[in-house]
């Protein structure tokens, strides 16, 4: 196990397959060998945007994978033994399993749970467990309120999952891409809306759907800076945004601050659901989607080679062929 196939950020936009060292378990580490990673979002920003700055390559080996599954074949931690199959959550400085292993902090792999479906509906747990976290964190009464998400992303169908979960009586979803509208349903979106850069459409929609108020709720799950905007202008008077989108950008975003001053809205941006103590939130994605409360079964809609890791980038980034979420098998 000392060389590994890892993918590695060669320069921005750039992602490559290539032979690198394994990174050796200090105590309180395990190894994990992967059978299965996904895409996500934030990833996509980080290689192909500016989002933390100006880009330090080659990379590390399977940087900025942070969405797997595996088997544990080296452990120095004590929760864990050789052969346990888990979910990894990897915080920062860890994301690294986009490669045949991944070495992290035993604390950031969540044993799975007893499931007779395919182990790629349990990956989507890592995704889940983010959104979860997101809205604990802001406390939100969502029954009988209109709710707005902004992208169909995973983590965006997510979103729209739970707020019809927890009693929301209009979810209105929004995306570019027609496919994953067509998706949103099986989530509990009520309106897909087909989205412009100067967001028309979806004002438009919510209006028409409260009466000329707004959204009580906004969920911006893009993090581009018009649709930024467009959160802030389709919310009615005292609702509430959440930022979860990671910025394309780490340019200042402007908004309209009169608009936010005189909507008297209570806006969040929530990021690092790695950092919660005894990670419940992913703990709870395990079990709705173990326990089928959650059908996550059509929401992977490309599975490709580690070798072909810059094509399915590519096909995640400029969304080839419909592609909804992305996966790599090993």
């Amino acid at each position: 196990m000392d060389k590994m196939r890892a993918a590695r950020l060669v320069e921005r936009g750039k992602i490559v397959c290539e032979d690198a060292t394994l990174f050796e378990p200090e105590d309180g580490q395990v190894v994990v060998k992967n059978h299965m990673a996904a895409i996500c979002g934030s990833d996509l920003h980080q290689v192909f945007f500016d989002s933390f700055g100006p880009l330090t390559a080659p990379t590390e080996p399977g940087w900025p994978g942070h969405e797997g599954v595996g088997e544990v074949v080296e452990s120095r931690y004590e929760g864990l033994k050789v052969g346990d199959l888990v979910l990894t959550v990897p915080g920062v400085g860890f994301q690294r399993c986009f490669a045949d292993y991944q070495t992290l902090p035993g604390h950031w792999c969540l044993g799975l749970p007893d499931y007779d479906g395919p182990v790629e509906d349990l990956l989507m747990a890592q995704q889940f467990g983010t959104t979860i976290y997101a809205l604990r964190r802001g406390n939100l009464d969502f029954v009988g309120k209109t709710v707005a998400v902004l992208g169909q992303g995973s983590a965006g169908q997510f979103f729209a999952w739970q707020a019809k979960h927890m009693g929301a009586a209009t979810v209105i979803a929004t995306d570019l891409s027609p496919a994953r509208l067509a998706q949103s349903s099986v989530f509990g979106a009520d309106i897909a809306v087909q989205g412009d850069d100067e967001g028309r459409a979806v004002r438009e929609a919510v209006m028409d759907a409260t009466n000329g108020k707004g959204a009580h709720i906004v969920i911006e799950a893009v993090g581009r800076a018009a649709t930024i905007q467009h959160a802030v202008d389709i919310a009615r008077p005292r609702g509430n945004v959440v930022f979860f989108g990671l910025p394309d950008t780490s340019s200042p975003v402007p908004f309209s601050y009169a608009k936010f001053f005189m909507k008297q809205l209570q806006m969040y941006g929530v990021v690092g659901a790695q950092a919660e103590a005894d990670l419940s939130s992913f703990h709870k994605a395990l079990d709705w989607i173990a326990r089928r409360e959650i059908d996550v079964t059509q929401m992977v809609s490309h599975r490709l080679s580690l070798e072909a890791i810059d094509r399915a980038m590519l096909v995640a980034h400029e969304r080839e062929e419909d592609a909804l979420k992305v996966t790599l098998t090993f």
